[in-house]
């Protein structure tokens, strides 16, 4: 289960404050000369650091990038839990002193999730005309097995066809969830090539090579 946090970060929280200020009472709203004028005020505050106040126009530019990208406004996690009670087994969130594996489950685990709500997937649904492909550039290569492989068996679950370009030493990773593999090879730089293996290809020759 995904959970989202409103964010302690002071700059993103003093920004919020200013826009509620700014649009407080605008539906009851009053014909008080002095309360439109403050209103008039509160917003042009906040545009003026927008634009870029002088001798702080860089800095400006880097708080309004920051505190109007919305993703800064929440702190996600993901907790884990039993089938059987709903109990917790384990938290995964990037403030949580986590190890990097933990860091990256937490990262699959948005990833399938937001993919499963973005196009309406179905746990262990098998639905021909819904959304499937997936394509995962520069996989696993720095990140751990156990980790790679908890993504993968999610990817599994969620019936995702995926195209993963990997390493070649990470291909005993991926093995067990693809049906074919694509060797790209570049010989003295001058012109690639891609060789196209089936699974039980890949595996007799590997056998055949002693590997």
């Amino acid at each position: 289960m995904l959970e989202a946090q409103p964010t302690p970060d002071a700059d993103v929280r003093d920004f919020q404050s200013e826009l509620r200020a700014c649009t407080e009472g605008a539906l009851t709203g009053s014909d008080d000369e002095q309360y439109s004028e403050n209103k008039f005020l509160e917003v042009k505050k906040i545009i003026e650091r927008f634009r870029g106040r002088e001798g702080q126009a860089e800095q400006d530019r880097r708080w309004t990038a920051k505190v109007t990208d919305v993703r800064n406004w929440f702190n996600f996690g993901a907790s884990e839990r039993w089938r059987e009670d709903g109990s917790e087994h384990e938290h995964y969130s990037d403030s949580g002193g986590k190890s990097g594996g933990q860091k990256e489950k937490l990262a699959y685990t948005i990833l399938a999730a937001s993919l499963a709500y973005q196009f309406g997937l179905e746990w262990g649904a098998v639905r021909s005309r819904s959304f499937r492909f997936v394509v995962i550039d520069e996989a696993f290569g720095r990140g751990s097995d156990e980790s790679a492989q908890y993504g993968l068996r999610l990817f599994e679950k969620l019936n995702l066809q995926l195209l993963i370009v990997t390493p070649l030493q990470k291909i005993h990773i991926i093995e067990p969830y693809v049906a074919a593999v694509g060797f790209v090879h570049n010989e003295e730089g001058r012109a690639s090539k891609l060789r196209n293996l089936s699974i039980e290809e890949y595996r007799a020759e590997r056998a055949a090579r002693g590997g």
